[in-house]
């Protein structure tokens, strides 16, 4: 289970209905963390240790394949534990099994950005990286944090569902090549494209979310109600471009990206230069990414 007990006693309110609020917001939180441990069959606490935070390094850098050049380093790892950062690992015995690591916005910004999250491919499907994601979300509430915010690869079909329909995060920018050449065993030689959410903790969807009532869209009622198919996907597996003036629109993604980069680089490269037009596009004219179907469709429409 979550070890949250430990963190320090929650941040004061300014006046006796905010604390009976905060308090309620940190109890519902910790109890969901819980709950989502015990469902994936994980311990989730915070890393400080040497030993611990070597683990960290030591799966990252299995995940991504860069043994060479892991994606954190154990000297930012003990920089980021000694000036009050996030970071937390999954525990099945004594294997970590995931990890997740953030750091502090700006002074002015309330808010927890989320840089990297990570758990071992054996675990897959076991909903270990929920669990990682909701005991930052309790420890983030425990100190008077509203709101986490984090990047993901929009071409990866089952982080969009995750991000977006099980822990109801909300998409605002699309960042093209935001990191760079990657060059890993995830990445590959593609460009970096991310989508950077906003995870509004207090927010009522999040709290059904974390509760286990996350929304996914449904891309054929989508289509009943009126969208349009601004990005489809040909029988060859090929991105087909279509309209772009919907109030609601649909942008499809591969099922697969990562084997399709392995498998057909040219093509995982067409997919990523298609979903970007049509996203950057959309977004340009006022609309904005609402949800994501599972079987592989954004869901965008305008507001206005």
């Amino acid at each position: 289970m979550s070890n949250l007990t430990s963190l320090g006693p929650p941040v004061a309110a300014a006046d006796s209905r905010a604390g009976t609020h905060v308090d309620a917001d940190l109890d519902r939180a910790v109890q969901a963390a819980d709950a989502a441990a015990q469902g994936a069959h994980v311990a989730v606490r915070e890393l400080t240790e040497l030993a611990d935070l070597e683990r960290v390094v030591a799966l990252y850098a299995r995940i991504w394949g860069r043994d060479a050049n892991p994606p954190m380093t154990l000297e930012l790892l003990r920089a980021f534990t000694k000036a009050g950062n996030y970071v937390g690992g999954a525990f099945e015995g004594p294997v970590l099994v995931g990890a997740c690591v953030g750091f502090f916005h700006a002074p002015a910004e309330d808010a927890l950005h989320s840089h990297i999250a990570g758990v071992a491919p054996e675990t897959a499907g076991r909903s270990v990286g929920f669990a990682l994601k909701l005991h930052q979300r309790a420890w983030a509430l425990l100190r008077g944090i509203s709101e986490i915010a984090w990047t993901f690869d929009p071409l990866v079909s089952r982080n969009a569902y995750f991000n977006l329909a099980k822990l109801a995060a909300e998409p605002v920018e699309y960042l093209p090549n935001f990191y760079g050449a990657m060059a890993d065993s995830i990445n590959g030689l593609d460009d970096s494209d991310r989508l950077l959410v906003r995870w509004r903790l207090r927010d009522p969807a999040v709290v059904a979310a974390c509760a286990g009532a996350g929304v996914s869209a449904v891309a054929a009622d989508e289509i009943s109600a009126g969208a349009a198919v601004a990005l489809g996907m040909s029988e060859d597996g090929t991105p087909v471009p279509g309209r772009l003036d919907a109030r609601t629109s649909l942008v499809a993604v591969p099922a697969d990206i990562a084997a399709l980069r392995v498998r057909d680089p040219e093509l995982a490269q067409r997919w990523r230069s298609a979903v970007r037009e049509a996203l950057t596009a959309l977004v340009a004219d006022g609309a904005r990414v609402t949800g994501f179907d599972r079987e592989g469709w954004y869901v965008v429409r305008r507001t206005s």
